[in-house]
């Protein structure tokens, strides 16, 4: 269903769901469909999970959040010496030992930009302290587009003089230094966590490009090694100078947004066509040495940046090569066609024969299919989606998740081309509000709680059980453990720690809970 207006639809709950501060601050719930709860926020109030602190040895603590309302709902419990007998048992298994966690977080287009900013200054700095301060999901990740994409209200790059093959004309636009690079400086003064900013580019400038024009389907002029690819490599560089001008730095670059856009289709967005063949010999001989070459030598190379039903093949072609294998360090991955493709296929393949390459989630947003198009104010089954997809993706090597915009306007926009979809977050500027939708929380019980340099540990299940689970162990020792419960019933569980004990719990139905403890 597509959304309606508020003044129509808008049912205020009666009551307001506790939260993780026992009520200090509370869910302004709001419900815009019979399905479930958006948090409505404005310039002085919010609900926010706090501080999370360890518990005592010999207790846990759980995190809830259920279709039927609650949102991060905290609850102590007592670990037990013996077990309860109940039918579902979770065992944790700490010497199978796996990927370690770098972290998960948004994208900060320039529609994001532009609904953060038009919000008031006080709404402004609560929607930020969401995503990124102690107080909020901690949010360390944080994907920057590289001039205009869909997500844009304008068709640009940042060298759009034709023929400028020395970038003399390269220079950032309003919506960098009035927009994008404000709010980051903005997150990185808010967050005690180092935030780790990745960048992917949309499309070279057109003049470099087969078809003459930022969308449709075109690859870049020339060859691997030719005046046009050392030129996008010298682009790519360029960007990052111009950054770092406002102390704004990068943990990683992905080789370009969807390659395969404007390969094999006619994308009506911005798009940069690539085979894994032309991207295997760009990265070996024009981007991989211009990087090692550049100040910004340290900085990840993470390739494909598209579906992950193109593993392992697009990884076998260009990390199968040592030119350009030696400049790269990860893999990005997009979720829209993760349905029709198993993970143990496509990401663990290609983790047992790359394992020193990194697995990374770079993109994500429900709304996008036709038949489901744009926001759905409530829509609990796109947070179960959520939290299905993203403990699917760690159970299999992923290192971490990144959602799409971070704020979108109720249309589910701005967007240039009409390309609207939902958000974890959806502001209403006219109201001066923000709405926190239920994926705002799935992903909570993920980046609050799976700091940095986490580790995914074994874990063994009761069969014919119906919870989904992954399990890790944190750097400070403590563990962490994350259900989804897809099903129509609750399901009581324990959990089985043989150096504290059992941990006795339950699954309501249709909710995603969270359990910390401390092991040492």
């Amino acid at each position: 269903m597509r959304y309606l207006p508020a003044v129509v639809v808008c049912i205020l709950l009666t009551g307001l769901i506790q939260n993780s501060r026992g009520g200090s601050e509370t869910c302004e719930a709001r419900m815009f469909t019979q399905n479930s709860v958006v948090c409505e926020c404005n310039s002085t109030h919010c609900d926010s999970i706090g501080l999370v602190t360890l518990p005592p040895v010999g207790h846990f603590i759980s995190f809830l959040t259920t279709e039927e309302g609650s949102r991060l709902h905290r609850a102590q419990g007592q670990v037990q010496k013996n077990s309860t007998g109940t039918v579902v048992r979770i065992t944790l298994v700490p010497e199978q030992k796996y990927q370690y966690v770098k972290g998960f977080g948004g994208a900060l287009t320039d529609s994001a930009a532009i609904n953060i900013l038009s919000l008031s200054s006080g709404a402004q700095e609560q929607l930020l302290r969401q995503y990124f301060s102690p107080e909020g999901i901690e949010y360390n990740v944080v994907r920057v587009p590289v001039a205009s994409c869909d997500f844009s209200t304008r068709l640009y790059t940042y060298a759009d003089s034709p023929g400028d093959y020395n970038l003399l004309n390269f220079s950032l636009t309003q919506e960098d230094t009035h927009m994008k690079i404000p709010l980051l400086q903005q997150m990185q003064a808010l967050s005690t966590r180092p935030l780790s900013l990745f960048a992917s580019a949309w499309s070279s400038p057109s003049w470099l490009k087969t078809n003459g024009e930022l969308t449709g389907k075109g690859s870049l002029r020339g060859k691997p090694g030719g005046k046009e690819y050392k030129t996008w490599a010298q682009y790519y560089i360029r960007f990052l100078e111009e950054y770092e001008k406002h102390n704004i730095s990068f943990w990683a670059l992905t080789s370009g947004n969807e390659p395969t856009a404007g390969e094999m289709t006619n994308y009506s967005f911005q798009a940069l066509g690539f085979t894994p063949e032309q991207q295997r010999d760009w990265i070996a001989m024009d981007l991989g040495p211009a990087l090692h070459s550049s100040p910004y030598a340290k900085i990840r190379l993470i390739i494909l940046d598209d579906q992950r039903l193109l593993l392992p093949h697009w990884a076998k072609v260009v990390l199968g090569d040592i030119h350009a294998a030696r400049y790269v360090h990860g893999i990005g991955v997009h979720w829209y066609w993760d349905p029709f493709v198993p993970a143990r296929i496509t990401l663990k393949t290609t983790h047992n024969l790359y394992p020193e390459y990194f697995l990374f989630g770079t993109e994500a947003c429900s709304g996008w299919r036709k038949l489901d198009r744009g926001v759905q104010l409530g829509s609990w089954k796109r947070a179960e989606d959520y939290a299905h997809d993203i403990i699917e993706d760690l159970n299999n090597y992923v290192t971490g998740w990144t959602d799409w915009n971070l704020a979108l306007d109720l249309n589910g926009g701005p967007n240039w081309v009409k390309n609207f979809v939902d958000s974890t977050i959806i502001v209403d500027h006219k109201r001066d509000v923000f709405y926190k939708q239920p994926t705002f929380y799935s992903m909570a019980h993920f980046s609050k709680f799976l700091l940095e340099g986490s580790q995914r540990v074994g874990v063994t299940m009761s069969e014919g059980s119906t919870l989904e689970s992954s399990t890790f162990i944190r750097p400070d020792g403590s563990a962490v453990l994350i259900i989804l419960n897809r099903s129509d019933v609750e399901v009581p569980f324990e959990v089985w720690d043989q150096t504290v004990g059992f941990l006795p719990s339950k699954s309501p139905p249709h909710s995603i809970i969270t359990l910390l403890w401390n092991r040492s």
